[in-house]
């Protein structure tokens, strides 16, 4: 699976709305939903803006670019050069199906690495920085069984059981995804940046932040709202009472993912978090065959796709119940609305076969007919 290919003005537009100030995640989808794509966003007169999204939101939206602008475009296009770059937008069918059933979900991502890792059933694995021994090797143990039952492990690159969460994954087949709070040309910690190299061969690093973006506290908290968006469940292995895997966790359950904790000694610091989220409804844990078989995931169901030659194979993909046709339609709708001109340029479809295909899946409740003849995919979560 690969990013859709986008022109130099396509990705001055998302760049532009995705990097405008004071427009949230939530007030651009609406516009998006509405207009198209960017482009056709950025054509609207402010009242039409103002109508869907408030003023605020129209005034962010149709604010000048910084001066500095033009220089970030070229330098990510440049960038996406590379051969494990892309960027994935909302209106891509390479976007993370998982992130679109959150209210907010980022407008763009920088994706190094293999993209189809984002569409493999994912469990998240996060815990202390500072972890003990015992969690290092509980973290790893666990993150290797979900990988070889063809789960992807998600974590955040952090020291301690996050780094230890994607070294047992990387033992395993589904490998791994990083989801990291800096931009995508940046590795932090430091300490990583071996770890970083094996992940994007296996696995993938993503993240919403700009190039060039370093680390920062405050951009922890959102890094953490992704993790829980991309995952099934999240497993807490150690965790101080304040730390951010209590924020994945808590994120996680306000958007209906499962939570899951490994119970310690009562006199280990680190066990107190865990055992505060046991308390307040997370799922007590000893076993990893716990976690797949509460979130019913198994080898009969984990899909992994486009193994890379000699790589170990993970569990047989259990096929769609689409036909290729259709299913290619569907791919090539992504997640933002489209024309029939859009489509029958993406899918190399006559006519006549193009309508037909796109009435079934409107019949079938996969697709919905807006407003001005646009169709866009019926959200139906995962």
């Amino acid at each position: 699976m690969h990013a859709l290919p986008m022109t130099g003005d396509e990705l001055a537009g998302w760049l532009r709305l995705a990097m405008a100030k004071g427009l949230s995640p939530t007030a651009l989808r609406m516009l998006l939903d509405t207009f198209g794509l960017p482009d056709a966003v950025l054509r609207q007169p402010y009242a039409s803006l103002a109508a869907i999204a408030g003023e605020a939101a129209a005034r962010a939206a149709l604010a000048a670019p910084s001066a500095d602008f033009p220089g970030y475009v070229d330098t990510v296009r440049t960038w996406c050069e590379g051969s494990d770059n892309a960027v994935v937008t909302l209106a891509d069918p390479a976007y993370p199906p998982m992130l679109l059933t959150m209210p907010d979900p980022p407008p763009l991502l920088y994706v190094k690495g293999r993209i189809d890792r984002l569409h493999v059933p994912g469990i998240a694995v996060v815990g202390s920085r500072s972890a003990t021994p015992q969690g290092i090797e509980d973290a790893e143990r666990f993150a290797r069984t979900f990988s070889t039952t063809g789960v992807v492990v998600v974590s955040g690159l952090a020291l301690g059981i996050d780094g230890a969460a994607h070294r047992g994954a990387l033992a395993g087949s589904a490998g791994t995804v990083a989801v990291i709070g800096t931009g995508a040309d940046l590795v932090y910690p430091a300490a990583h940046h071996a770890l970083a190299h094996q992940i994007v061969q296996s696995g993938a690093i993503m993240t919403e932040w700009p190039l060039g973006t370093p680390a920062r506290s405050a951009h922890f908290p959102q890094r953490n709202r992704l993790i829980a968006g991309l995952v099934r469940g999240v497993l807490i292995v150690e965790a101080a009472m304040r730390s951010g895997s209590l924020i994945t966790a808590r994120l996680a359950n306000e958007m209906g993912r499962d939570v899951f904790a490994l119970p310690g000694s009562i006199h280990a610091p680190l066990s107190r978090g865990s055992h505060r989220m046991i308390k307040q409804g997370a799922k007590l844990v000893e076993t990893p065959e716990e976690v797949l078989e509460e979130l019913a995931l198994s080898a009969a169901t984990a899909v992994t796709v486009d193994q890379p030659e000699g790589s170990p194979q993970g569990a047989a993909p259990t096929g769609s119940s689409l036909a290729p046709d259709a299913q290619r339609l569907l791919d090539a709708l992504g997640h933002a609305p489209a024309t029939l001109e859009i489509l029958a340029a993406r899918t190399e479809m006559d006519d006549t076969a193009l309508q037909s295909m796109l009435l079934q899946l409107e019949l079938a409740g996969h697709l919905t007919v807006l407003q001005g003849g646009r169709f866009i995919r019926a959200h139906h979560g995962q």
